[in-house]
């Protein structure tokens, strides 16, 4: 394909001169802006004053059980391996998996639960290093969604709608506030390993999609093996100064054909080529753990130094939320537990309980926590009936969306409490009903956004992450 004249034009001028200019340019970048946001906020935004200004969420990929970590019914033990009451049920829709057993048994939890900080927030056995910041989280028990199959509620969960196509939350919160730092993507996320041997949900990259808006603001998957992001160091024979002259080429070819065709895609292009050349540095840095005190390791539990568990990511996720990154996403697989649950959520706990609780203690302790929300939960709860066989002591749980449990903690949350209620069989919620999309207008909410005004105009409509459906912000969950 020939080029055309004025690019051709544009080789011949200035094709020897390039190498000098670029460094030239580079000489006089940062003296010149040194104080310029690479990934500003859009115009007008926040609405209101923030109370956080970054948020990790942590994602139990799966559906972890409210029954076995945060909906505590101790009375459930006089139903023992009794059918589900159909005054309970209601003729509501069940999956597949269980439509066609002769009984739906009940199956308590096996676990402890205990009552901890000021209010007896009750935790299960499973969580005692989340459980010390009690006063620090609120439970939200009363959490419910559409979806009762993992893929279009893992859309849900991350998008606010079972459809696909639409951007995830951290790519909302990228495109409406950005980011502080210029050297690192305002949204990152990372998928560590799982020690469970049970069949694992997939993890697709619509969970992390910019759906409609432009590329850019898309998250960042960060490799747990080997180098971090694929590609972004030099090849053999190249040097930065290298790097960073063929760059400034690059983007002056892209920015011709972009004021020729004005496509949108040709400046997400130079964008990640750009931050491509900052990450060649920020992100080594980022992952070198070495600089961490013994005692920052220690917290975070035993498996912090090994690449890509989650307590090596939450860990990571710190530091990214130190250097300016807007939203850290670590999603944990292997919580789809329809058999052999109590051995198989025993290892996801172990996996993410101490790294959880050390991420609160390092982020409350640096000062970090007020101005970081931290949301902890998955795409739908578990049966209180059992599928397959039930024991005392093991069991299974099939999908249940009509309620679950999730947690908040830090930027502007109100500690210390229990929010909603479930009835006495964690079937159905009795009171303070909250919508997955009510729980992201309270997320937009603490960083400053009201999910009302901030849309994306997209096939003739002013799009939100909360849906055209009427949503409403949380308050009690609120400070």
């Amino acid at each position: 394909m020939l080029l055309d004249p004025t690019r051709r034009q544009f080789f011949g001028s200035t094709g020897l001169r390039l190498g000098s200019t670029a460094m030239a340019l580079m000489a006089g970048r940062a003296a010149a802006q040194p104080a310029v946001r690479v990934h500003p906020p859009l115009p007008g935004l926040p609405h209101h004053a923030p109370t956080a200004k970054a948020v990790i969420y942590l994602h139990m990929n799966g559906a972890p059980s409210q029954l076995d970590l945060l909906d505590h019914k101790p009375k459930l033990i006089d139903h023992f391996d009794k059918d589900l009451p159909a005054s309970v049920r209601m003729g509501q829709r069940i999956t597949t998996m269980t439509s066609g057993q002769a009984r739906l048994p009940v199956a308590p939890s096996m676990f402890k639960f205990g009552q901890h900080g000021r209010a007896g927030t009750w935790f299960s056995e499973l969580l005692p290093h989340t459980a010390r910041h009690a006063d620090d989280i609120a439970v939200v028990k009363s959490v419910h969604t559409n979806a009762i199959n993992h893929d279009p509620a893992c859309t849900f969960v991350m998008t606010g709608s079972e459809v696909p196509g639409k951007p995830s939350l951290g790519s909302w919160l990228s495109y409406g506030l950005g980011s502080v730092s210029n050297d690192l993507p305002a949204f990152v996320v990372l998928t560590p390993w799982w020690t469970s041997r049970g069949a694992a949900q997939a993890l697709f990259a619509r969970m992390w999609s910019n759906g409609f808006l432009p590329g850019k603001y898309a998250g960042v998957a960060l490799r747990s093996v080997g180098d971090p992001v694929l590609y972004v160091q030099n090849p053999d024979g190249l040097g930065r100064d290298g790097r960073r002259a063929m760059l400034d080429t690059l983007g002056q070819l892209n920015q011709r054909t972009f004021d020729r065709y004005h496509d949108p895609d040709t400046l997400t292009r130079i964008a990640q080529y750009e931050m491509a050349f900052r990450m060649q540095s920020s992100v080594p840095d980022l992952t070198d753990l070495s600089k961490e005190t013994q005692e920052t390791l220690d917290l975070y539990g035993p498996e912090v130094k090994k690449p890509g568990s989650f307590a090596a990511s939450a860990l990571l996720a710190r530091r990214m939320i130190e250097r300016g990154v807007r939203v850290v996403q670590i999603l944990h697989r292997g919580w789809d537990q329809h058999g052999n649950l109590p051995s198989e959520i025993r290892s996801q706990c172990f996996d993410t309980d101490q790294p959880t609780g050390a991420l609160l203690t390092d982020l409350k302790r640096r000062g970090l926590l007020d101005s970081t929300l931290v949301v902890w939960g998955g795409e739908f709860g578990r049966t209180v009936y059992c599928q397959g066989g039930l024991s005392k002591t093991n069991y299974g749980r099939d999908h249940h969306p009509r309620n679950f449990a999730m947690w908040l903690a830090g930027g502007g949350v109100k500690g210390g409490q229990t929010y909603g209620e479930t009835d006495d069989f964690s079937y159905s919620v009795a009171e303070n009903p909250v919508h997955l999309n009510d729980l992201n207008a309270t997320v937009l909410h603490c960083l400053g956004i009201d999910h009302g005004r901030f849309t994306f105009k997209f096939q003739g409509l002013d799009q939100r992450l909360t849906g055209v459906e009427e949503q409403h912000v949380v308050r009690p969950l609120l400070k």
